[in-house]
C-alpha cells in the first residue's frame, strides 16, 4: 500500500523561522539529517550523521552526586563520571545514540540532534508563518546536511508546500544520484547550490569527494528544469577557494544558463565550532579566520560584473 504523502516521515534536525539568507523573502528553514560530504569547515556537524545523534554539553551537567540518572540508564555503559569533578563523560566509541540517557537528564546536558517527523507535522509548523511569506515572497527552504539524501521525504514535503500555496526552495551540495535530484526538482521553485572548489583533487582534499558528479548534476539540472531558478554559491574559505580562478571558473559554468539567476559568496565563519565538542569530534580548522573584507569585495566585484550589476549608466 502506498503511504499517504502527509504521513511520509523523515529525520528532521531543526526547523528555523524568520530566515532571510536562504532564498527570496522571509523563509522557514527545515534542516534534515545526513550528508555525503565531509567538508572540513562544516558549521553543522550535527547534520552529517543520518540518524538522531547524541549531544553532550559538559557545562550543563550537574554531576553524579546530584543526579547520575544517565549512568544507570545507558545500556552500552558508554557514560561514566570522573572523580575529579563528578561530571559525566561519553565514550563515543560505545555510544549507539539510543537516547535513553536523554530522557532522564534533568539539566538537558544530554540531548539528541534529530527527530522523526511526518510531512504534515513539518508543514503545520511551516504554515504558521504564512503571513510573512505572503508579505515578503518567502516560503519554505529545505536544507541539511544534504536534503536530497532523503528524496522521498523532501519531494513530499515540497509537493505538500505547493499544495498549501507556499513557495519552495532547497539547499544542496549536489553529491547525490541524479535520480534523487530529479525527483525533488519537480517541486522546487528555487535551488541554492554550492560550488565549493573547481579542481576535482582539491575538492576531494577539502570535502572528502571529488566534484565530477556534482558538476554533472548541476549542468543537467540547469538544462532539464528551465523554469527553476538556480542560485549558485561558494562558501568562501581562506586558502581553499578564495581566489579569482575559482570564481571565474564557476562563472564560466553558470553564465550560459539564464535560469542561474545569481552567484553568492558565503564568507567562512566559526559559529558551529562548539558543536564539535558536543559530539566528541575535533574541529580541524581551528587556526582559520574569516576571509578579509577586501578579498570578499574583490571577488564580489567580479561576480557583479559578470551579472551586469556594476555597470554605470552613461550620462
Amino acid at each position: 500500500m502506498t503511504q499517504p504523502t502527509g504521513s511520509t516521515t523523515g529525520i528532521v534536525l531543526n526547523i528555523q523561522h524568520f530566515c532571510t539568507n536562504d532564498g527570496p523573502g522571509i523563509r522557514t528553514n527545515v534542516f534534515l539529517k545526513a550528508c555525503s560530504l565531509r567538508c572540513k569547515w562544516c558549521c553543522n556537524p550535527e547534520s552529517i550523521h543520518p540518524k538522531p545523534e547524541l549531544s553532550y554539553n559538559l557545562e550543563k551537567c550537574i554531576g553524579d552526586k546530584e543526579c547520575g540518572f544517565c549512568l544507570k540508564e545507558c545500556p552500552e555503559t558508554a557514560l561514566f563520571s570522573l572523580p575529579s569533578d563528578g561530571k559525566v563523560r561519553v565514550n563515543w566509541d560505545l555510544c549507539t545514540n539510543c537516547g535513553k540517557c536523554v530522557d532522564v537528564c534533568p539539566p538537558h546536558a544530554l540531548t539528541l540532534f534529530g527527530q522523526v517527523m511526518t510531512v504534515d507535522q513539518v508543514l503545520d509548523e511551516v504554515e504558521q508563518d504564512n503571513n510573512f511569506y505572503n508579505e515578503s515572497g518567502g516560503g519554505i527552504t529545505v536544507s541539511g546536511g544534504e536534503c536530497l539524501l532523503q528524496p522521498d521525504f523532501t519531494a513530499a514535503l515540497l509537493a505538500g508546500a505547493h499544495e498549501r500555496g507556499i513557495n519552495t526552495a532547497i539547499e544542496t551540495a549536489g553529491n547525490v544520484p541524479w535520480r534523487f535530484m530529479e525527483q525533488v526538482l519537480h517541486h522546487v521553485d528555487v535551488m541554492l547550490h554550492d560550488h565549493k572548489a573547481t579542481d576535482p583533487a582539491r575538492h576531494k582534499q577539502w570535502t572528502g569527494v571529488d566534484n565530477v558528479r556534482i558538476k554533472t548534476n548541476f549542468k543537467q539540472a540547469y538544462e532539464t528544469f528551465p523554469n527553476v531558478k538556480f542560485v549558485a554559491r561558494t562558501p568562501l574559505i581562506p586558502g581553499v577557494n578564495d581566489d579569482e580562478d575559482h570564481i571565474r571558473s564557476v562563472l564560466a559554468l553558470i553564465r550560459p544558463y539564464p535560469n542561474v539567476v545569481d552567484y553568492q559568496l558565503l564568507p567562512y565563519h566559526r559559529f558551529g565550532e562548539s558543536k564539535y565538542n558536543f559530539l566528541g569530534r575535533v574541529y580541524e580548522l581551528e587556526d582559520f579566520e574569516p576571509p578579509a573584507a577586501q578579498t570578499v569585495a574583490r571577488l564580489q566585484a567580479i561576480i557583479d560584473e559578470a551579472f551586469g550589476r556594476n555597470k554605470r549608466s552613461k550620462p
